[in-house]
């Protein structure tokens, strides 16, 4: 009798040693299909829509509850669009060219102070299409890069007449154009070619990047955001620094950061479309006054480019050297 009892004890030993064995083998598989990606880069780089294209590429987009979501974010990064370029044309002693838009700007700052919800209505989005058709204020516009403005604010206050209806549904594209400052840990999942993506979002302003370390360990690869517009713009927490400036800093100590010795780190160079409208009217000696080559996208993209591997350059050289000097101590 004792020895049955005791080979059923070992049979059921057994059997949980080979539960415990296909739980960690599905375990190992499941970790080998996982890829982390960390998101970094300075603020406004493009990396929350990086994120959001993902959603929209390989996870089926936003459905009309999500995008509905989104409406009031729309709304407000349209009013506060037109109201910073308004701002902006005092800042640069600018006037309406039609002195009725004065009116017009007094009561979109009025409306747009007393409304809880930000919402667009049609009354309030014609009094905001006559300020946008104003010579005056499209003089302001043009050199925006003298003051703080949304990279989408022209694509919104274009589009007045279609987000100002009723029934507006934020579309895919208008959602990737919003802009929320991201605070904290964005997290992204999706799935492409058997593979499972985890994209960790995180704020780029100097008072996030603390936040940064908690996502450090166990990361596959580091994709690090810069945006080539920014090389004639200031950081919106520091107007004293370049924005291209600060990105180049950042991705310097990203490279020399002891966490990353062993991450691949991906380079990504956002916002072409916005860097190829503007390099041929403000010059890349904004940012790098011994800039001698032609002020064209190739040229002044592969400049930049430069700048940046440079950086990743002189850390493996750096790593090099320190490897020859170990070896030579043993």
């Amino acid at each position: 009798m004792g020895c049955a009892v005791s080979s059923a004890a070992d049979k059921e030993a057994v059997e949980r040693s080979k539960k415990i064995d296909k739980d960690l083998r599905a375990d190992g598989e499941r970790q080998a299909r996982e890829v982390k990606l960390l998101l970094l880069g300075a603020g406004e780089s493009g990396k929350s829509t990086i994120a959001k294209q993902m959603k929209i590429i390989h996870e089926a987009g936003y459905s009309k509850e999500e995008c509905l979501q989104y409406r009031p974010v729309v709304h407000s990064n349209t009013i506060q669009s037109l109201m910073a370029i308004i701002k902006g044309m005092g800042q640069l002693k600018i006037d309406f060219a039609d002195p009725a838009r004065k009116e017009d700007s007094r009561q979109l700052f009025t409306i747009a102070g007393a409304s809880q919800d930000g919402e667009l209505n049609p009354e309030m989005a014609a009094i905001m299409k006559r300020l946008w058709q104003d010579k005056g204020l499209q003089l302001c516009f043009s050199r925006s890069r003298e003051y703080l403005l949304n990279d989408s604010a022209a694509y919104y206050l274009n589009a007045l007449d279609r987000i100002s209806q009723p029934n507006y549904i934020p579309s895919q594209q208008d959602v990737l154009r919003t802009r929320v400052k991201t605070t904290g840990i964005v997290e992204t999942h999706f799935t492409f070619k058997g593979l499972h993506f985890k994209m960790f979002d995180v704020g780029g302003q100097r008072s996030e990047r603390k936040k940064w370390i908690h996502c450090f360990e166990g990361v596959t690869a580091i994709i690090f955001c810069v945006a080539l517009s920014g090389y004639d713009l200031v950081l919106a927490e520091d107007e004293e620094m370049n924005r291209m400036t600060e990105s180049i800093r950042l991705f310097d100590s990203i490279c020399n950061n002891k966490w990353f010795v062993e991450t691949s780190i991906i380079l990504f160079l956002n916002k072409k479309d916005l860097f190829e409208e503007k390099i041929t009217k403000s010059p890349l000696t904004i940012c790098f006054p011994e800039y001698t080559g032609n002020n064209t996208y190739e040229d002044a993209a592969a400049y930049i480019k430069m700048k940046f591997e440079i950086m990743y350059i002189i850390l493996l050289v750096s790593c090099l050297e320190e490897n020859a000097l170990q070896r030579e101590r043993n």
